[in-house]
């Protein structure tokens, strides 16, 4: 198979798992959240959206997990959360730099992935 197909079906079987977690969220969906269809654009505004509220999730669990542990905990989950908001940003910045309008889908569902990961990460301290 040819790189360029073998680009192509990447590209497509990452456009319908997209599509298809867009979708499903849209029935959770306020009026107001951009559509998890059409065009590159609105995808990548999707999951803009999605990733705003994982963000807002991960910063809440985060101040508990502040708010709960010692005072050296504390100061080395600053330090964490520091190095790991620069290393999500960077990573994602790789997907971002590829080839094509799907390099911008791909860095949005890095972010999106790797917020809603530490964000339950963050949530399971907080239980502990």
């Amino acid at each position: 198979m040819s790189m360029m197909l073998k680009s192509a079906a990447s590209a497509f079987a990452l456009l319908m798992l997209v599509s298809v977690a867009c979708a499903e969220d849209k029935e959770e969906a306020q009026p107001s959240e951009p559509s998890c269809t059409g065009n590159t654009m609105q995808m990548v505004e999707c999951l803009k959206a999605k990733t705003a509220e994982w963000d807002k999730r991960m910063n809440t669990a985060y101040q508990k997990a502040l708010k709960d542990a010692g005072p050296k905990q504390k100061d080395q989950l600053r330090a964490a959360q520091r190095l790991w908001v620069q290393y999500r940003d960077a990573n994602c910045l790789y997907y971002g730099l590829g080839e094509g309008t799907i390099a911008r889908i791909d860095a949005g569902e890095c972010m999106r992935n790797m917020t809603e990961a530490r964000a339950k990460e963050l949530e399971e301290v907080g239980e502990q």
